[in-house]
């Protein structure tokens, strides 16, 4: 007589098909110090202020934090302009995606996005057995109409970035009202804006102007880019009220942390670095392109701190490109996860950074 098979544990349908995020490699083999140009991080780090206050927090940690974040709500709402009952505050802006698609979608629900765009949103909505409806992109940015045409009446939420990752795209300020008056009112707008900062385009406006006045607009920000506390994973949502309540009856207790929220209060206050990193990034863009462009690789348009090139053709192709860069110790983003296997995405970095970056990619043309 065999033995029965015994039952293991098993995951619910779906979560084994999810394949998982992977960020930004930081190491390279043999190199004691590479430069990270591959996750959008500040190239300049945290502001002072921003440091000095998680030092200060330190005294503090033996306390669990502010389940509300009274303080960081109070000076977000203050900075923005926005009204404080109405913020979701999360472990990054990944969490925030992460309840609204845990709140809102039910098996056979569905989500609609760019065919391009940020894999969290993806991740855990298929993590909540729903389905992930993707909107062609060939101008590489998100569509008004292609969205449309995929939402029906189980689209429970739509999600774009404006500026989006990886491409650098966004949406004008009319293509982001067209949008949400075409959307039906049970649909969920999520406006990821998480490189807002950033932008320069004079067509470009921040949604939440339009969420304010809207049932169906939340709009996302992280103090990951500007403020360089990618670290300490802070997020916030601006969303309609009865939104963040829903979302505040799921959302864990202690879901940020006491030296995350100091930090994040006083870099709201950081004008000074913001400018800086501000600076930084429109003074290299351009250069960067420019420089790119002329050892004939494309570079697509970016108004985040970053750009995405295309490298052309089989001997010039983005896997040797990376090779090379990772030989001369500088780490960029492969990003054929997103259905680009022939671009890689490089942060602007410091002055020096950027220098390397235009000599090795100068070089590597040379050879090919």
């Amino acid at each position: 007589m065999t033995d029965a098979p015994q039952a293991v544990p098993t995951p619910k349908p779906g979560i084994l098909d999810i394949a998982p995020y992977v960020g930004g490699k930081s190491r390279i083999e043999g190199v004691a110090e590479p430069m990270k140009l591959s996750s959008n991080e500040n190239a300049l780090g945290a502001g002072e202020k921003a440091r000095e206050a998680y030092a200060a927090a330190a005294g503090h940690i033996h306390m669990y934090p502010d389940g509300r974040a009274a303080r960081l709500r109070d000076a977000v709402a203050e900075h923005h302009g926005l009204e404080p009952e109405r913020l979701i505050f999360g472990n990054g802006s990944d969490e925030v995606f992460a309840l609204l698609n845990q709140c809102y979608l039910t098996p056979g629900d569905n989500i609609v996005t760019g065919q391009y765009g940020f894999l969290a949103y993806r991740i855990s909505a298929k993590a909540n057995q729903a389905e992930v409806k993707l909107a062609p992109e060939p101008g590489f940015k998100a569509e008004v109409d292609a969205i449309l045409e995929q939402v029906d009446e189980r689209t429970k939420l739509v999600y774009i970035s404006s500026p989006s990752n990886p491409t650098g795209s966004y949406n004008t300020a009319e293509e982001t009202r067209r949008l949400h008056q075409a959307l039906p009112p049970h649909v969920l707008l999520v406006i990821d804006e998480a490189y807002a900062e950033f932008v320069a385009e004079p067509d470009w406006e921040t949604s939440f102007p339009l969420a304010r006045d809207s049932d169906n607009i939340v709009v996302t920000r992280t103090f990951s880019k500007i403020h360089g506390l990618g670290g300490l994973r802070i997020g916030f949502g601006y969303a309609p009220l009865k939104v963040a309540e829903a979302v505040d009856r799921i959302r864990l207790p202690f879901n940020v942390s006491v030296p995350g929220l100091e930090a994040a209060v006083a870099a709201l206050g950081d004008e000074a670095h913001q400018k800086a990193s501000r600076e930084l990034v429109h003074a290299w863009r351009p250069r960067l392109t420019q420089a790119i462009k002329g050892f004939g690789f494309d570079v697509f348009p970016s108004a985040g701190n970053f750009v995405l090139v295309r490298f052309p053709d089989e001997t010039r192709n983005a896997a040797a490109a990376n090779d090379y860069l990772n030989s001369k110790g500088i780490i960029v983003r492969p990003v054929g996860g997103y259905g680009l296997p022939d671009c890689l995405r490089i942060t602007v970095g410091t002055e020096d950074q950027n220098r390397a970056v235009i000599d090795a990619l100068s070089e590597f043309a040379a050879q090919a």
